[in-house]
């Protein structure tokens, strides 16, 4: 077991924490977190699922518990639009088994960064310029000055600086549709009685889908948080626009996008789901452009790369943060079990690289499937939508996947 060693963490959010906290448990010596923003993050509000198994592992391995506020969901029902439909709700096309836990972005980083040591030195209000790697350390650019370290941990984001350095060149494709995403206080949805707890509800339409459930709001109570996914209107038809990777903070969507947003929660969504929607404030809707792409190797000389830096998926998987923490879990048993930081990479890379194809495949197939060709959904029924599922997902198992290589 190794117990020595320089670590820099490119990247403070939970996949930033989960990789510090990794290397903590591997024996590094020193660890240095260097994270762009100045405030904290928990601020953001966004949901994310955990399937119940992947929840028991991580709990095993230490990188999630108890303490971490979730919200129990059991079922997955499908409500698509129908002027003959008595409820309000839509025309329910079937339900099935959805074992997972969803938790909210912030509370969930605020438990991570808790958990990581005070020896720890976390630097907020931190850009990394630049980062080079060589056979035996990497060297990272502040403007404050350049440090050596034995290894540096690229966990920040899609628009990473440590992948630019290990593989250059190598960027995010568009996948020619949007995700609209809100959430907002549960005490503003109107006939609350009417959507059950532990429903994870899917509201089906032509051209895509969108997502809803409950999550934690931190404080003991819930928000409501939905994700839409459809194609962008025709004047705005991607194009140059979404390109390259960006995204729209909270706020931040334009007239155009506004509109459509509002044409496809009142005229495509039922009454209930559209109405729930539109109830998001403006300040609190984000657009999400869909990109997808994964590292061709996960590790090189002596940088590694972790969580959305190293693989981005469509949202579709339920696997993001999962990943993330998985991606943690095997770093901190590659550092154990070898004897040098060359051994520990290379067992990383093995693991990783095969796990971020297999989650971007998966979502790519779900993306074709649930926006790009959707069937035709008021034809559909209970075994009718199974029969479709299964075949969309390949395995019938969506978010119930052991990631890792077996």
């Amino acid at each position: 077991m190794m117990h020595s060693g320089r670590v820099a963490v490119v990247g403070g959010s939970v996949a930033g924490c989960a990789m510090a906290l990794a290397a903590h448990r591997g024996g590094a010596d020193e660890i240095t977190v260097y994270e762009r923003a100045s405030g904290r993050l928990a601020e953001r509000g966004v949901g994310l699922a955990v399937h119940n198994s992947r929840y028991v592992e991580l709990e095993s391995a230490g990188y999630m518990d108890a303490d971490m506020p979730w919200v129990q969901l059991e079922r997955r029902r499908w409500y698509v639009r129908d002027e003959r439909a008595s409820s309000p709700l839509g025309h329910e096309i079937g339900s099935m088994p959805f074992p997972f836990r969803t938790y909210n972005w912030g509370p969930l980083w605020g438990e991570l960064r808790r958990r990581v040591p005070e020896s720890v030195e976390f630097r907020t209000g931190t850009r990394v310029e630049a980062v080079r790697s060589g056979p035996v350390g990497a060297e990272v650019d502040t403007a404050g000055g350049t440090e050596r370290h034995d290894v540096v941990i690229g966990a920040d984001g899609y628009r990473s600086v440590v992948r630019a350095s290990a593989h250059p060149g190598l960027d995010a494709r568009y996948a020619g549709y949007l995700a609209w995403r809100g959430a907002y206080p549960h005490d503003r949805l109107a006939d609350p009685h009417l959507w059950a707890e532990e429903d994870c509800v899917y509201v089906v339409f032509d051209g895509g889908h969108a997502v809803v459930y409950r999550i934690p709001d931190g404080a003991g109570g819930h928000r409501v948080n939905w994700i839409l996914y459809t194609a962008p209107p025709s004047p705005l038809d991607a194009g140059p626009g979404f390109a390259s990777p960006t995204s729209l903070p909270p706020g931040g969507l334009s007239d155009a996008l506004d509109a459509h947003l509002s044409y496809v929660a009142e005229e495509l969504m039922p009454p209930y789901w559209g109405a729930l929607v539109r109830a998001t404030r403006a300040e609190e809707v984000a657009l999400q452009p869909m990109y997808d792409y994964t590292a061709p190797r996960y590790a090189r000389d002596r940088v590694l790369l972790a969580g959305d830096a190293a693989t981005v998926a469509r949202p579709h998987t339920g696997a993001g943060a999962v990943k993330a923490l998985q991606d943690a879990t095997v770093l901190e048993s590659a550092i154990v079990t070898a004897t040098t930081w060359p051994e520990a990479l290379e067992s990383y890379d093995t693991d990783r690289t095969v796990a971020g194809r297999t989650m971007v495949d998966l979502g790519r197939r779900l993306g074709h499937a649930l926006v790009e060709h959707t069937p035709r959904w008021r034809g559909l029924d209970q075994a009718g939508l199974e029969s479709w599922w299964k075949q969309a997902d390949g395995t019938g198992a969506f978010g119930g996947r052991e990631l890792r290589p077996t």
